[in-house]
């Protein structure tokens, strides 16, 4: 079958995506009417999650750039130096579609799909993340959703032997018919082995390795880029399916050939398939390319050329290699058992063309793919601020609402999804699952790279701009807490239709909360992604701007972590506490309020309480640590208390006029530390001589089971502990309704 027997049809044209006006638009660019295959390569590079085409002109506002950045946004993944001649890899990237569809492979397949955005690099994957956002736990989809991501993410990374050291999950009836997945890869490269995509050199062999491709996948990339309405399950075909095992066959060969002078670059065949892979790299190294469709390894009968280019089959790389040095990778690849075909070359022309069944079924000016997408700069609107809320009942008790706090879905316990993942595989993981941030130690050495994710979307709901900086700050409170300095962010920016102008105003300033708070934390944004068109029908997620950060610990042995170590311990809350109750957890489970604006947050105290506190570490004067977020400082001092199983009093200020709002508001800029009683003194001196607030809380008790506030009922850990572990394990046991 010749699919350019087809004729295109504006029905056909709106089935790839492209509104009239970008088919006019095509036609203009290339002097003609595209023929079949054709419109199916531009489907694939101006849909929305390839080309960013609704939020290219915000995301150039963002910081990229800094001393110790190698490479920032535009490679397969961000690179910074991190000394002795290494650099770390990283860059996270969204799932949703396609794991809303189909959890299992869904989940699996973009693992996969971030895996090898690292190891293109020329970076050995070290550990992985995620953050994940499910619906309202009643809802009837919700468990199976839980049940097939989770299982996917472990299967795939524990197969290929990465460590999950941790990530985020929550839920929330915005993501009932939408889950989103989000997924983050580090690794490690050495600084003068690091590979780009740019094609090199005039008549240089394009290889193909990996797996063989097949129909699974096609059009995955132009699903992601619409919104969900009926119908969802035809969509399956669309989804990819992964091979961990296959994956990491290619992992170590593409390393092994790495480590010889036979690649000249090299692109990932990721979010439309063979198109993208072969566009991008000719595109970046300003030649052309052609590409001989019939070397193609398949595993299915009959493909069409069309299908070759879109399929998103999984586990497949392509290469531009040294000509000298094809056959040395023709063995490599087939030691290793994986497919190896040079299927074009490249060329002078500027052009993409496809030959197959000795026929030319495309022929296209690549500039018109790659560089002439159509840039849009949506009409937006920003709403005003809720109106702040009123006060709180000063005679709550606050033991009650600590055990429904920390039995609640949104903070208890993650251990029956982090027990699923192999977190201490390579056995260089060092901080696991369930502290401020993940940490690996860099394999041979002393120094260690902490990592973590982290978004709050309901404070993004009510002030984009806030909620963006917000987020990035956690991120840096989080890396901070364990000891780690700051070096850069990847971003995974979830929100829904582009084309309504209020969720085009939470893009804007989400991204401009983003860019704020970089500069101001001196964290770039080296890499990311852009997941648009999250919803079902008219109803949007909550906007969820991801931002995964990583940090480097100079010495592993200087690192904290948040467990209380021992009786009489001094516990010191480092920041400003005004009791901020507006979108804080509190509000949402006890008052069954989402209202208010989120906390403020005051990035200049952000930096200093930050450095102030990763001083303290350094120098071994603390215990333990822990940054205060979501649920505010009674949450944080049960969470402590739980991970070193002891108990704390503590006394509240004695002109804090509402004890509700001090325990429970989530203002930020703020830690709780620990240490001995006479490094304590000095901590305290120290923070006023740098105008640091400090105030001390109280002290940490020997195993008596209990955390004390002054003037209520003391709360037991074992209830405690029983509310935190058991909801999430009862959850999932129970039978559907």
């Amino acid at each position: 079958m010749n699919p350019n027997d087809i004729q295109v049809t504006d029905d056909i044209v709106a089935e790839h995506g492209l509104t009239l006006a970008e088919y006019a638009r095509v036609i203009e660019l290339i002097g003609r009417k595209p023929n079949f295959t054709e419109l199916g390569l531009f489907s694939a590079a101006w849909n929305e999650h390839c080309s960013y085409k609704s939020s290219k002109v915000w995301l150039k506002t963002l910081p990229t750039t800094g001393p110790k950045v190698i490479h920032g946004p535009g490679e397969n993944a961000g690179v910074v130096d991190i000394g002795d001649g290494q650099a770390v890899v990283f860059k996270m990237e969204s799932h949703n579609h396609p794991s809303y569809i189909e959890p299992f492979q869904g989940a699996a397949t973009g693992v996969g799909g971030i895996l090898r955005d690292v190891f293109t690099m020329g970076a050995r994957p070290v550990a992985n993340m995620n953050a994940l956002r499910f619906g309202a736990p009643d809802h009837p989809r919700t468990r199976h959703l839980v049940a097939g991501v989770v299982a996917g993410i472990g299967g795939y990374g524990n197969c290929i032997g990465v460590p999950t050291i941790g990530g985020e999950t929550n839920f929330h009836a915005s993501y009932n018919g939408n889950c989103l997945v989000n997924a983050m890869t580090v690794g490690i490269v050495q600084t003068d082995r690091i590979f780009t995509s740019a094609a090199t050199g005039i008549g240089n062999p394009v290889v193909y390795v990996g797996s063989k491709t097949g129909r699974d996948g096609i059009h995955g990339a132009t699903m992601a880029s619409n919104v969900f309405g009926e119908g969802t399950d035809e969509k399956r075909p669309t989804v990819q399916v992964g091979d961990p095992f296959t994956e990491k066959l290619l992992l170590e060969a593409c390393l092994e050939l790495m480590a010889e002078d036979a690649i000249l670059s090299i692109q990932d065949m990721g979010a439309a398939g063979l198109t993208s892979s072969s566009v991008e790299m000719a595109a970046k190294g300003g030649l052309g390319i052609e590409l001989d469709l019939d070397k193609v390894p398949t595993r299915e009968a009959g493909m069409t050329s069309y299908e070759l280019m879109l399929s998103e089959s999984q586990e497949r790389m392509l290469m531009i290699l040294d000509p000298r040095r094809a056959d040395r990778a023709r063995a490599v690849f087939e030691k290793w058992g994986l497919d190896f075909a040079i299927i074009g070359k490249t060329t002078d022309t500027g052009r993409i063309v496809l030959r197959h069944q000795g026929r030319i079924d495309c022929d296209l000016p690549l500039g018109a793919l790659a560089d002439e997408a159509p840039l849009y700069n949506r009409p937006y609107e920003t709403p005003p601020l809720p109106p702040a809320i009123a006060a709180f009942d000063k005679k709550v008790d606050p033991g009650q609402a600590l055990l429904h706090l920390m039995g609640s879905p949104d903070l208890c316990s993650r251990r029956w999804i982090w027990e699923q993942y192999d977190h201490m595989v390579m056995a260089d993981t060092i901080q696991r699952p369930g502290g401020d941030a993940g940490v690996v130690r860099i394999h041979g050495t002393t120094k260690g790279l902490a990592i973590t994710t982290d978004v709050t979307p309901r404070y993004v709901a009510a002030d984009a701009v806030t909620g963006g900086a917000q987020a990035v700050a956690e991120a840096f409170r989080n890396l901070c807490a364990v000891g780690a300095e700051p070096l850069a962010v990847t971003d995974c920016l979830n929100f829904g239709n582009p084309q309504n102008p209020q969720v085009m105003g939470q893009i804007v300033g989400a991204i401009q909360g983003i860019g704020d708070a970089c500069r101001a934390l001196d964290m770039p944004v080296v890499s990311g992604n852009v997941s648009l068109y999250n919803q079902t029908g008219e109803l949007a997620i909550q906007p969820t701007p991801a931002i995964g950060a990583v940090g480097l610990l100079a010495d592993i042995d200087r690192m904290a972590t948040l467990g209380f170590k021992a009786a009489d311990d001094v516990i010191l809350l480092i920041g400003t506490t005004k009791g901020h109750m507006g979108q804080s957890l509190y509000l949402r489970e006890i008052a069954a309020q989402e209202a208010g604006p989120p906390p403020p947050v005051d990035l200049a105290a952000e930096r200093r309480h930050g450095e102030f506190v990763r001083g303290l570490i350094r120098e071994g004067r603390l215990s333990a640590v822990h940054d205060c977020a979501d649920g505010g400082l009674l949450v944080a001092l049960a969470e402590m208390a739980l991970a070193g199983d002891r108990g704390a009093e503590i006394s509240t200020p004695l002109d804090e006029a509402d004890k509700t709002a001090f325990l429970f508001g989530e203002d930020q800029a703020r830690y709780l530390i620990c240490a001995k009683p006479d490094f304590a003194e000095a901590v305290l001196a120290e923070a006023e001589a740098q105008h640091i607030p400090c105030t001390r809380l109280g002290r940490t008790t020997d195993r008596t089971g209990r955390l004390t506030i002054d003037g209520f009922r003391p709360i037991s850990l074992a209830e405690l502990r029983s509310a935190h572990e058991g909801w999430l394990p009862g959850f999932m046991a129970a039978k559907p309704q």
